[in-house]
């Protein structure tokens, strides 16, 4: 709907805008200086876990996840809150304690907030951040011959579904839960400076001494191409502006994609999130399926994650190294699928 309106607007001509909402990307940036960009997001929604300390969690996790995506390194945050005139303040203390801690993990600072009341709980945060104009990653500039690696398993969206149905058994929300706060932190390390941990960010790294073992330089980074988080359209949707804005088709082998512990569980018993629906009948017109794939599977390409997995367009000679890199760093990725020229249909299963 937002895409919609703002499309209907007049634009803005601003030469420093480097990305904008007219990329469809994961965030905006903004030229500060020839080496210096801002990166820009904001995310919020209501509960989808029982616990205020894990909501909170979840809800910093997804937020940071949009910084992560483009390259960049979350800095500063602002607390957006919606919350009842009359509901318990330590359940409001305990979503922003949870909120704060994952801030704390990403070392990014919570400067602030701003809240309202509202019937309905809605908890999630703006994260501003820093990256190199130079070094940006967007989910445009995949290119023929990539390979398409993903970082987490699919299937929040449908075990969410059913932690609000009562259905879901504790091993599914365990897994879930531990997808969902697991920050995009160490994979964007690893893909923008070929280490992890080195909590500096590309401009702090171009500052260091020539002899700091922690400074980033050009041999140290992966070939990466074209870089997007998987969230609310789920695989196939944000494969899709990927797809569309590279000009170029994918193609993913279902057997390698990794699937949360009690997803396809969950979708056998018709825990669908509407969401889910929506992305369907919006892309799945642009996909083709070849071979055996179950039916299950197929819904779950289109289930809207939370805090969701890094979809990365790697150079073929470098997509093996950049795997084991990030399983070395705790990362599961998984080679997933490849880039082809442009083709109908866009997106092919196999």
């Amino acid at each position: 709907m937002l895409d919609t309106v703002l499309g209907k607007l007049a634009r803005q001509h601003d030469p420093n805008v480097l990305v904008g909402f007219d990329h469809a990307d994961d965030a905006g940036v903004y030229q500060l200086t020839p080496a210096t960009a801002l990166v820009q997001t904001v995310d919020f929604f209501t509960p989808i876990v029982d616990d205020p300390y894990t909501f909170g969690q979840i809800a910093a996790t997804n937020a940071l996840s949009d910084v992560y995506a483009m390259g960049g390194r979350p800095l500063t945050s602002l607390a957006l809150v919606c919350f009842p005139e009359k509901g318990d303040l330590e359940i409001l203390e305990r979503i922003l304690a949870g909120g704060l801690s994952k801030m704390m993990e990403a070392n990014c600072t919570v400067v602030g907030g701003h809240s309202i009341r509202d019937d309905e709980t809605k908890f999630g945060y703006s994260v501003t951040g820093l990256i190199d104009p130079g070094k940006v990653l967007a989910n445009q500039g995949a290119q023929p011959g990539d390979h398409l690696l993903f970082t987490k398993a699919l299937g929040t969206g449908v075990i969410s579904t059913a932690i609000k149905k009562g259905t879901a058994r504790q091993e599914w929300i365990d897994a879930a839960v531990k997808s969902m706060t697991t920050l995009n932190k160490a994979a964007a390390e690893v893909i923008t400076t070929g280490r992890v941990g080195t909590g500096v960010s590309p401009v702090q790294a171009e500052r260091s001494s020539a002899t700091d073992d922690r400074r980033l330089t050009t041999d140290d980074s992966f070939s990466v191409h074209a870089l997007t988080d998987i969230t609310g359209f789920g695989l196939i949707g944000h494969a899709r502006e990927m797809a569309l804005a590279s000009n170029v088709s994918l193609v993913f082998y279902s057997g390698r994609i990794s699937v949360l512990e009690g997803a396809l569980e969950c979708v056998r018993a018709g825990n669908i999130p509407g969401g889910l629906k929506a992305n369907r009948e919006f892309a799945e017109c642009l996909v083709g399926y070849e071979g055996a794939i179950s039916d299950d599977l197929k819904t779950l390409l289109f289930d809207p994650q939370t805090a969701g997995g890094l979809l990365i367009s790697v150079a073929p000679e470098d997509a093996a190294e950049l795997t084991r890199a990030l399983n070395a760093a705790g990362v599961p990725a998984v080679e997933i699928g490849e880039v082809l020229p442009p083709a109908k249909p866009l997106i092919t299963i196999r």
